[in-house]
């Protein structure tokens, strides 16, 4: 598993993924961490199937006792099933994810880490010197879904929105856009089901000064590629199944 830091300053955004370890049919996901001095939040940790390589991945970052966060963007398998063996884990732990979906997360095992409901209207993580906050994107493509942004490293971590289907080998960031919109066309016609939907998150999200948009499939925007998505993403008609 691979670890790449998109952002040092007061705190640290790391990305860890491109698993070139991982089966070939399970998909290759992005999990991302950020550290303050004294606290971790691990946001989308992976399937369980990742737990031992994401465990051994963010100890190089944060001693355990300091992982005191955990995210969830949605229910998705990929996202959160690792959570029971991360409840088994953690002694002192928050798994932040939508209210809606907590009767169903929980099927993943969560005894001894505190379930925070996040409510439709979204929310923040406190983590110490920074405020993280929970942007709505319903239905893109979870009926509850959730992004996290960072108005001090200008960071927006988007779920879904942004992925791309690609070998677990390929590049951190998008180096030309226009060559990258084939690999992300067919999962946003099909995955993300809501035009509606669409419309309403790039119109919040093109209010966040966002210099980073940082998928949770595929490769991370950077500059003005973030642009180049959003307006790419408005123009594309979604839910088409063929």
């Amino acid at each position: 598993m691979k670890m790449t830091k998109i952002y040092e300053g007061s705190h640290q955004w790391i990305m860890f993924g491109r698993d070139e370890n991982k089966p070939s049919n399970i998909i290759d996901s992005n999990q991302y961490a950020v550290r303050t001095a004294n606290k971790c939040l691990l946001m989308d940790p992976g399937g369980s199937e990742l737990f031992a390589p994401m465990m051994a991945a963010i100890l190089h970052h944060a001693p355990v006792e300091q992982i005191t966060d955990l995210f969830a963007s949605h229910q998705d398998p990929d996202v959160i099933s690792s959570l029971g063996l991360w409840d088994q884990a953690l002694s002192n732990a928050k798994l932040h994810a939508p209210a809606l979906w907590e009767g169903f997360i929980r099927h993943f095992g969560c005894e001894s880490i505190e379930y925070v409901p996040i409510p439709d209207n979204g929310g923040t993580i406190k983590l110490e010197n920074i405020e993280l906050q929970l942007i709505p994107a319903h239905y893109l493509h979870s009926s509850a879904n959730f992004h996290v942004y960072d108005p001090q490293a200008k960071i927006l971590m988007s779920g879904d929105v942004g992925s791309a289907l690609e070998p677990a080998g390929t590049p951190m960031f998008v180096e030309n856009f226009d060559s990258h919109i084939e690999k992300m066309r067919y999962f946003h016609q099909r995955w993300m089901p809501s035009n509606h939907a669409k419309r309403a998150w790039i119109e919040r999200v093109r209010n966040l000064d966002i210099d980073i948009l940082a998928p949770q499939h595929g490769r991370i925007f950077k500059g003005d590629d973030v642009k180049h998505f959003l307006d790419w993403f408005d123009a594309l008609q979604v839910g088409v199944a063929v």
